[in-house]
């Protein structure tokens, strides 16, 4: 079928949608979930104009069954790439709960906040220096902070809306820290600490996340949910040794961009779990083993 006769269909199909036979509207609904994201203008087109609840409703599963179907399609794909756009993949899981996710305004003020960066740093600057100017940009004139409210929403984690708020948890304070950081070429990575996601800032941009390093590559760290503050290695010995959490090397070295969005997808499991928002819970289950 060429591109009009799918338009004539699906535009057809839609006007059926709020068929009251329930085993006719089963074959509707069937044949407009074959055409996937093609039908997504159509549905919300009807969703616009057609008032009635059981249309609505209607339309409102059958597009989140398709952008939820999209986007394991998608992350799939990111995935098997190696997961090396970080910044797509936090957008990806955005798209979860925000379908219609305006990428290039995001893009348009992370690259705004780099370019801030970029324009104060020179080849002369230490490490820390360089660190402390994203610290002043970031957490002073961009106001980004850590929200330390006891209860945890799964918004604190969304990019668009910690961009939009300036306030996020440790982790997505930290994947947002490490994109501008990436973007503005500093040696920046992240580090998979249990409770508490922090940042290396590596002597090298040899080094590979994930990959085996020495102590000694790490030139300090970075603590995205106390205003950037840095840590030395002993200060993590000293996290652990509180909770009783048995030292790893995977703990102070940095992890890989698929490490960083499965936990993010854990963190916003738990939160769900933790809120009894069983179906996007058990969603979110779903986006976690397309990570395996």
């Amino acid at each position: 079928m060429d591109e009009t006769g799918i338009n004539k269909e699906l535009e057809a199909l839609v006007n059926l949608i709020d068929e009251p036979d329930e085993l006719f509207y089963k074959q509707i609904r069937d044949r407009i979930l074959i055409y996937g994201k093609a039908a997504i203008p159509y549905l919300e087109s009807a969703w616009e104009n057609n008032l009635q609840p059981l249309a609505q409703k209607r339309i409102e599963v059958l597009l989140h069954k398709i952008q939820f179907e999209t986007l394991c399609e998608e992350l799939n794909n990111w995935y098997s790439l190696g997961g090396i756009n970080l910044l797509m993949g936090y957008m990806l899981v955005s798209k979860y709960q925000y379908p219609g996710l305006d990428e290039q305004k995001i893009k348009k003020e992370l690259e705004r906040i780099k370019q801030d960066i970029w324009l104060e740093l020179n080849s002369g600057l230490t490490a820390f220096e360089k660190a402390r100017i994203v610290n002043n940009i970031f957490f002073t004139e961009n106001k980004f902070e850590a929200e330390k409210i006891e209860y945890i929403t799964p918004l604190h984690y969304y990019l668009n809306n910690v961009i939009e708020s300036r306030k996020g948890t440790h982790l997505s304070l930290g994947i947002i820290y490490l994109i501008i950081s990436g973007q503005a070429e500093l040696p920046v990575f992240g580090v998979d600490l249990p409770e508490h996601f922090l940042l290396a800032y590596m002597d090298t941009h040899t080094c590979m996340p994930g990959t085996a390093v020495s102590e000694a590559k790490v030139l300090f760290y970075i603590d995205p949910f106390n205003n950037g503050v840095f840590y030395r290695h002993n200060v993590i010995d000293t996290f652990l040794k509180q909770r009783n959490i048995e030292p790893k090397d995977t703990f102070y070295r940095p992890c890989s961009n698929i490490v960083i969005i499965r936990r993010l997808l854990l963190e916003l499991f738990e939160t769900y779990k933790a809120s009894g928002n069983t179906v996007k819970s058990g969603e979110i289950e779903v986006l976690l083993k397309v990570l395996k």
